[in-house]
């Protein structure tokens, strides 16, 4: 069976997370993806953490199936061996520091006059031009610059998001790009660039509490693990644990206060109809709330939310979330090898096509072969220069 991206290649000169997890979606799709890392060390993710048995969480995460090529690119010979790889590719992709990959001469400008099928992508934190066009740039910097920590936390206090939601909103973005790029490269014959700015990224997936702030209005305001404009949605406590559940209309309201609550009074109480009247009473309900849920277990909670038709979720860790049945019962589960040896992976989510499920590379591994692939012997060692 063919998959979407077979036949393609994608030379990365890849860091972190987000040009990483742009490039691992284009290999689960069947791109060949060979990553250019440093000889002295690779991708500094690889050394984020050993939690995956030995290794990163954050390296295994990102960069199964690809092949590890390194290269010390500051030595004439080996950044040829680059350019040599590129004269094949498909697309380039690369976030460096700002002004590295123009100072090697790596520019989109400079690749695509001398490739002009070439698809090229980069990946920022701000993007060229503008005052912070060379400021570094981390997820988390990029959540504060981005507004994300204004609405996320408490009332007392912000918080960073659990993982890294700047860092893959760009990665998500530059892979949708790259493939609105080759669909358009099959039109007219002709590469583009593709520029990714994690800011921007962000921005754009910040869409919801700009607008609800619109000329100037209050922001949403920091409600915990709750809904900041939407109650009741949100954790609640029981006698023995957390549920999590939310409405979403009056019908469902009804419902909750019929079926759960056992109170059909409110549920015709003009104060609660509509969101806006719900949440304007927030601390009414919430004792209202509280006074039924706390004489209940989790479970009894449950099968109530459940007869009521009320969406609801348990508060999983994650062993929970490693052990989730519905993630067993669909088959979303396989393994892939890394150097230490197998992992359990989820396969990607996809059409009708098996997805790309090879090796996580260990540095290096495959620069032999593919510098025998381009010709070249023992006249160049990739890192001595």
């Amino acid at each position: 069976m063919t998959r979407p991206l077979d036949g393609l290649l994608v030379v990365s000169l890849e860091q972190a997370v987000a040009a990483p997890y742009c490039t691992r979606q284009l290999a689960d799709l069947g791109a060949r993806v060979i990553k250019v890392e440093r000889p002295d060390g690779g991708d500094f993710a690889r050394a984020y953490d050993g939690r995956a048995r030995g290794l990163s969480s954050h390296f295994v995460w990102t960069n199964r199936s690809k092949e590890s090529l390194a290269l010390d690119l500051k030595q004439d010979a080996e950044r040829d061996v680059l350019l040599r790889l590129v004269d094949r590719a498909d697309v380039f992709v690369q976030n460096l520091a700002p002004g590295a990959a123009e100072r090697m001469g790596l520019d989109p400008e400079t690749l695509r006059k001398r490739w002009p099928r070439l698809i090229t992508c980069s990946i920022s934190g701000y993007g060229k031009g503008g005052p912070y066009e060379a400021r570094k740039a981390y997820d988390l910097l990029i959540q504060a610059e981005a507004g994300f920590l204004s609405v996320t936390g408490t009332p007392d206090q912000t918080a960073k998001a659990g993982i890294s939601v700047a860092d893959i909103a760009a990665g998500a973005m530059a892979f949708q790009g790259i493939l609105a790029a080759l669909l358009q490269r099959a039109r007219t014959g002709t590469g583009d660039h593709i520029e990714i700015s994690m800011l921007e990224a962000m921005a754009e997936w910040m869409g919801f509490p700009m607008y609800f702030a619109t000329d100037g209005a209050t922001p949403p305001q920091r409600a915990g693990a709750g809904h900041a404009t939407i109650f009741p949605y949100g954790p609640f406590e029981t006698s023995d644990g957390t549920v999590l559940f939310g409405l979403q209309n009056d019908r469902e309201w009804a419902s909750f206060a019929t079926i759960v609550l056992d109170r059909p009074d409110l549920a015709t109480d003009g104060r609660f109809m509509g969101n806006d009247g719900r949440a304007a009473h927030r601390a009414e309900l919430q004792a209202a709330i509280d006074a039924v849920l706390s004489r209940l277990t989790a479970a009894e909670a449950i099968e109530r939310l459940e007869r009521a038709g009320i969406g609801m979720a348990r508060v999983n860790d994650m062993a929970g979330l490693w052990n989730h049945p519905q993630l067993a019962a669909r088959g979303r589960w396989t393994s892939v090898e890394t150097p230490t040896g197998p992992l359990p992976a989820l396969r990607p989510i996809g059409g009708g096509w098996e997805p790309r499920m090879d090796a996580v590379p260990a540095l290096g591994q495959h620069s032999a072969a593919i510098l025998a692939e381009l010709g070249i012997g023992a006249d160049v060692e990739p890192g001595e220069g």
